[in-house]
Parts: C-alpha cells; sequence; structure tokens
C-alpha cells in the first residue's frame, strides 16, 4: 500500500528494487536486480522500448522464495510501471495523477512473496517484475515502431500507451522459461476496459485453464477479492495480427479490449498450460474506508494467499 500511494517523484524502479532486496535480506529469500545493461545483454527489448521515455533506468526484479521441501513451483508476474503518462500516446491530463498507481501488479506480487516467506508456506514462489516509467521524451518509442522482446517475437506498437503488455511480455517470458513453472499467473493494472466491464467490484480472471480459473475465483470469493472470468478463445487472435511484426500491441478497437490484452500476453507463455492473467486495473487501487480518497488497496495480497495455501 505505501507503494502504490507514494508519489512518482519518491517511486522509481529502483525504489521497488531497493525495497525487494530489503525484505528479502529480513525474510530470507533471493532477490536478484537486473540493470539496464543486464537487461540489454538478456534482449530484454520490450521492457527496454517502454523505458526509452525516461530518465530513470528499468529493472527486473526476480524474486525467489524456496522453502525446504516443497512440491510445486508458482511464478508470479507484476507490472511495475511506476508512472505512466502513457508515452507519445499521452493520456488525457484530468486523471494522470492517479498513474502513480499502475504498478499494482507489481505490489501484489511483492507483499505475497514477502508474506508466503513469512508463514514458511511450502510452496516455492518465483516473483518476476519488469519495472519502468512511461514517459514523453525524444528519445520515447512512436506508434508504428517495431520492437524486440526476449521471446524472439517482433511486436509492432501501435499504441504507447498499451504498455503494460510489453514489459509482461518480457517478464511472462523468463518466468516461464528460466523456471518452468508448474503454475504461471500474471498481475497487472492493465486496461480501462475491465473497469467498463466489471467496474470495480471484481478484477478480470483470463485463462484457458477452467482448473485454475475454478481455485483463483473460489479464493477470490473466500477472501473477498473477487474475480470474474473472460473468455480467451482463439476468435480473438485476428485482433493482435500484424502486417509488418509477429503481433501488435493494440488492435484499435473500442471493443473488448481486456481479452485482446489477455491475447498478447497469451503468445508470450509459450502455450504454458497452467497460465492466468489478472486485470486488477480496477480493484488495485480506488476509495477505501480506512484512507482518504483513493488508495492502494493491496488487492491480490490475500486472494494469492489463499490460493498458495490450497497448494
Amino acid at each position: 500500500m505505501d507503494l502504490m500511494n507514494a508519489p512518482g517523484n519518491y517511486k522509481t524502479p529502483d525504489t521497488l528494487a531497493e525495497w525487494a532486496l530489503e525484505s528479502g535480506r529480513k525474510n530470507n529469500y533471493k532477490v536478484s536486480v537486473f540493470d539496464k545493461e543486464t537487461l540489454l545483454a538478456l534482449g530484454m527489448h520490450a521492457l527496454l522500448s517502454v523505458s526509452k521515455g525516461s530518465d530513470q533506468p528499468p529493472v527486473m526484479i526476480v524474486t525467489d522464495y524456496q522453502p525446504e521441501k516443497y512440491e510445486k513451483t508458482i511464478a508470479l508476474v507484476g507490472k511495475g510501471v511506476t508512472f505512466d503518462t502513457g508515452g507519445i500516446s499521452i493520456k488525457g491530463s484530468a486523471n494522470m495523477h492517479l498513474m502513480k498507481s499502475d504498478m499494482g501488479g507489481a505490489g501484489a506480487v511483492l507483499g505475497i512473496v514477502e508474506l508466503a516467506a513469512q508463514l514458511k508456506l511450502p510452496v516455492r514462489i518465483i516473483g518476476v517484475i519488469p519495472s519502468t516509467e512511461n514517459c514523453v521524451d525524444g528519445s520515447s518509442t512512436k506508434p508504428g515502431d517495431v520492437i524486440g522482446s526476449y521471446s524472439g517475437k517482433t511486436i509492432e506498437v501501435i499504441d504507447t500507451d498499451a504498455e503494460g503488455r510489453l514489459i509482461l511480455a518480457d517478464g511472462l517470458s523468463y518466468a516461464v522459461r528460466q523456471y518452468k513453472p508448474d503454475v504461471v499467473i500474471d498481475l497487472a493494472t492493465l486496461t480501462g476496459s475491465v473497469i467498463q466491464t466489471l467496474g470495480y467490484e471484481a478484477a478480470g480472471l483470463f485463462t484457458p485453464n477452467d482448473s485454475l480459473a475454478n481455485e483463483l475465483t473460489l479464493a477470490g470469493e473466500k477472501t473477498g477479492e473477487r474475480l470474474w472470468r473472460l473468455p480467451v478463445w482463439d476468435e480473438y487472435k485476428e485482433e493482435i495480427s500484424s502486417d509488418v511484426a509477429d503481433l501488435k500491441n493494440y488492435h484499435g478497437k473500442p471493443l473488448a479490449g481486456a481479452i485482446v490484452a489477455a491475447k498478447f500476453l497469451e503468445v508470450f507463455t509459450d502455450e504454458h498450460t497452467s497460465w492466468a492473467h489478472l486485470d486488477i486495473a480496477g480493484t488495485a487501487f480506488g476509495d477505501i474506508e480506512f484512507a482518504p480518497g483513493r488508495s492502494g488497496t493491496a488487492y491480490g495480497v490475500r486472494l494469492l494467499r489463499e490460493f498458495l495455501m490450497q497448494q
């Protein structure tokens, strides 16, 4: 919550990294932080493309809570955009100040990994957090640019304000390929579309796996952090097809925005059979009873704790 509520000038990608490193020292789990040079060497070009307009360097934070005995490895990937102007596809000014909250997925992943270590849950948990600002500068990625990615796939950037899915693309590919987890779940304040669909009462749940969908939904019902499942049918694939790259990051249509974003992310899971995407744009930051105005809610921490307990 403190990270969510911090203004952009007090919260950079390095701030999240420092928080993770300190938490890892206190709670006995491993934390690695990949700096810009390491990201270049690894080929994290989608994450790097979003960061080009900011003078704050991007990072990839990887946390690894590994108990003495465990049977399952769960990878959690959190969107860590510490401030989002929209880039060249700039947002309107009326609510841009709220975009300090665009790292809600990262906050949830940081929180649940720390909590799991404190509770000594018998599940290995990998947390992967790609983090950057999305700002405007002469070096910014432009609409129409074609970029690479850690997966090797090329992406046509139609809208620079669809940046969360770009950094998650590298995070998901890295988590799946490096750790081969039994389950991979990403959390992100990803689309306004999910708020239009569900309001502020539930997050969007996207997964082709019925069993995983049921487990997450039940965990949400038990904790009050509700989820509502939306489809990821292959009919939506054509919305991300590109004439000049392997895929594009936005379809430019006023329909199915949250679903199309999920279909984009699915491409970078290497067809993992137990992947779920949680679009928490409407639930991670809002009016809450114990803080004045809009604040971080810590949505996802309780839900994931319950889910992990069942594993």
